[in-house]
């Protein structure tokens, strides 16, 4: 049924064969380390840092139903997202954020959002 115990391979039985074995398993060592830095490289690009700030942009308003959410990578890179809920009216605004910074001016709560996600 289950071969828990079985060896299925020989174990080496002089110093050529251990020098094989180590060859093969240094080789393994280096494929690993290679596609570890490749996964390392790559997941800076994914996003990582979130940071959340719930405001009350009308005095009339109560609930803190507005929000200022920034979502950003390793490198600062991403976006912050605001909603301003109103008695009428949601208002819902995206920029982009490059190294923690907007080219979009930025209220007050997006530089928290924005601050929060960075020192996450």
């Amino acid at each position: 049924m289950f071969k828990f115990f079985k060896k299925t391979k020989k174990q080496p039985e002089n110093l050529k064969e251990i020098l094989t074995q180590l060859n093969k398993l240094e080789e393994g060592q280096k494929e690993i380390s290679l596609e570890f830095a490749d996964f390392k490289k790559e997941s800076k690009k994914t996003l990582q840092k979130i940071g959340i700030v719930r405001f009350n942009p009308f005095k009339e308003i109560g609930g803190e139903q507005s929000f200022s959410v920034a979502v950003l990578d390793a490198n600062n890179n991403g976006f912050v997202i605001t909603s301003h809920y109103g008695k009428e009216s949601n208002r819902v605004y995206a920029k982009p954020v490059e190294l923690g910074k907007s080219k979009y001016q930025l209220s007050k709560e997006e530089e928290d959002a924005i601050n929060r996600a960075i020192n996450v």
